[in-house]
């Protein structure tokens, strides 16, 4: 089942509601990409929606309770992801096991620009 909050969070001069599905992310995704929310929007464990996309995510099925209700579903399936145990997507590939960066990759050696040749 899915699930949202009633816009109430402000942010860049917009309200926004907190969409979750208490059955799986798969679930989640799929709705959101039915509602034509762009994955960016994706946080932890829910999307933020904009207030302009409530009305079409309850039309659609997702069905409105309180944001404490929402943190208690979440938990109760297991899909809780708390910021303070988020652990953030690596941008850059994970460093060599011992802890030190790879060697340099040698370049060819290139004759001086003012030789003769």
């Amino acid at each position: 089942m899915l699930y949202l909050d009633r816009p109430s969070v402000p942010w860049r001069g917009r309200l926004w509601s907190h969409l979750i599905s208490d059955v799986s992310y798969a679930e989640l995704h799929a709705f959101a990409e039915l509602l034509g929310a762009p994955r960016r929007a994706f946080d932890r464990d829910h999307y933020d929606l904009p207030a302009e996309r409530f009305r079409v995510a309850v039309w659609l099925g997702a069905e409105p309770v309180p944001s404490r209700e929402l943190v208690r579903l979440l938990r109760d399936a297991g899909l809780r992801r708390p910021k303070h145990l988020h652990v953030p997507r690596r941008s850059h590939p994970a460093p060599f096991s011992s802890g030190t960066l790879p060697p340099p990759v040698p370049t060819p050696a290139r004759p001086h620009p003012h030789a003769v040749r």
